[in-house]
């Protein structure tokens, strides 16, 4: 309520500050070859009213009812009567002063007082101004809105991004762990000594997922180091029956992507790989040449399954990750020719 108060407090202060400036104004120019104080003086607070009513008709309610809902027929016929009522007002004004000021001795009025295209030209020249002013005024608060409006949208967009990339990550966790905790219970069945081994490279990674995958960025050399672990596990599961090929390079790695970005190809081809002639092909190649990252993997996979290859949790939702992240800055091409299934990424300027 205070608020309000101060508000309009100082509304109307600012008014009466412009409208003490108006008269003024009115004086000194009426004033011109005249040297009958008194007559300016009155004669320009007759005219005060005249110019107020005039201004706040235009500004508060022809301008905002019709000139702005973009009623132009309206606003001009309504500006056409305005001009015609207040042509009279000030008609009115200068007769009245010519009775009560000077006695109907037109040789005593001051020589712009009674000259009437001069004393309209003054009063609309207010009326414009202010009009000018409330129209600048009123473009630059429509701008500000609508720019806090894109705002909002925008970190709206942004917000459910992130949802959806948290989402995602989400998902790709269960299906990542699901695959791994298979190979250790499997190994676990047999007794077999490698257990711990695997445990143990399972648990760096799950220290990378709980904690490190809830960064928006991480170091290239970081996922890398994680997605060199994971191979380890497969080694471990497909032991004599993986054949596989890694080239790595990536200078310093300090560049950075989103974490979990490549391990879901890599666990794709494992998934899916099939092995042919006794053997699990897999060929995968990492390379960072200037800002752009150039990531290949292909597997060898048997002509009557390839159609599995187009599905799947992990690679459905890197592909919307990718969309998310890199929306225009990223290609993405995946092929089956022959006893190969290939994926090719591109993402430039990471």
């Amino acid at each position: 309520m205070d608020l309000i108060k101060l508000i309009n407090s100082r509304f109307i202060s600012l008014h009466l500050i412009f409208w003490v400036g108006v008269w003024f104004f009115f004086v000194y120019f009426f004033s011109y070859n005249s040297t009958d104080s008194n007559y300016v003086t009155w004669f320009s607070t007759f005219l005060l009213p005249v110019t107020m009513i005039t201004t706040y008709f235009v500004v508060y309610f022809l301008i905002p009812k019709y000139l702005l809902r973009k009623k132009y027929l309206l606003f001009t016929l309504y500006s056409v009567y305005t001009v015609v009522i207040s042509t009279w007002l000030i008609l009115m004004t200068i007769f009245a002063s010519l009775i009560f000021l000077s006695n109907l001795k037109i040789e005593k009025m001051p020589p712009m007082s009674k000259n009437y295209i001069f004393v309209l030209i003054l009063v609309y020249l207010v009326v414009l101004l202010v009009s000018f002013v409330n129209l600048l005024s009123h473009n630059f608060k429509t701008e500000s809105k609508n720019k806090e409006l894109e705002n909002k949208i925008l970190s709206t967009q942004l917000q459910i991004k992130d949802q959806e990339l948290q989402y995602l990550k989400k998902q790709i966790h269960p299906h990542f762990l699901f695959n791994t905790l298979n190979t250790i219970y499997g190994f676990a069945l047999k007794g077999s000594k490698n257990t711990p081994d695997i445990i143990l490279k399972l648990s760096n990674l799950l220290d990378y997922i709980l904690y490190q995958v809830n960064k928006p960025k991480v170091s290239l050399r970081e996922e890398i180091l994680h997605l060199q672990e994971y191979i380890d596990l497969e080694r471990i599961r497909f032991q004599d029956t993986l054949k596989i090929s890694f080239d790595s390079e990536i200078g310093n790695g300090e560049k950075f992507i989103p974490p979990m970005l490549l391990i879901p190809f890599v666990e794709n081809a494992f998934k899916h790989g099939d092995l042919i002639e006794g053997f699990l092909h897999i060929f995968i190649e990492i390379r960072l040449i200037d800002e752009s990252l150039n990531f290949s993997i292909k597997n060898s996979v048997k002509k009557a399954t390839k159609k599995q290859k187009e599905s799947g949790i992990g690679l459905e939702n890197i592909k919307k990750r990718l969309g998310l992240i890199y929306p225009d800055n990223h290609f993405l091409k995946i092929r089956s020719e022959g006893e190969w299934y290939e994926v090719e990424l591109k993402i430039h300027k990471i």
